[in-house]
């Protein structure tokens, strides 16, 4: 469902504009938000990655290492690229893990 774009991100944020470290500090917040919310999808646009040296796509480049390291890597299952509906090369969907012991809706 993921890949042919059918699922529907409970969350989005947007770091277009930013630089690393507002980008850095509003993914965290994000992830803080999405993971009290129960969120299951969370779509992250980062921008299109650019040619090594341009000078453009910094947040994109960094984003995997932030998750990687992020205090909120253990509640993430998968990060996998976007449906061109949802931004595509341009965009991520991070999935969160199932919470156990809660009630199913």
């Amino acid at each position: 469902r993921l890949s042919r774009g059918l699922v529907q991100p409970d969350l989005a944020i947007d770091l277009h504009g930013h630089t690393l470290d507002t980008a850095y500090r509003t993914l965290d917040a994000g992830l803080d938000q999405a993971i009290a919310r129960g969120a299951r999808v969370l779509l992250l646009v980062t921008g299109k990655p650019r040619a090594h040296g341009s000078g453009r796509g910094a947040i994109r480049a960094a984003v995997g290492d932030w998750i990687a390291a992020s205090r909120h890597a253990g509640d993430i299952a998968a990060v996998r690229g976007a449906h061109p509906r949802h931004g595509g090369t341009g965009a991520l969907y991070i999935i969160f893990k199932r919470r156990r012991g809660g009630t199913n809706s």
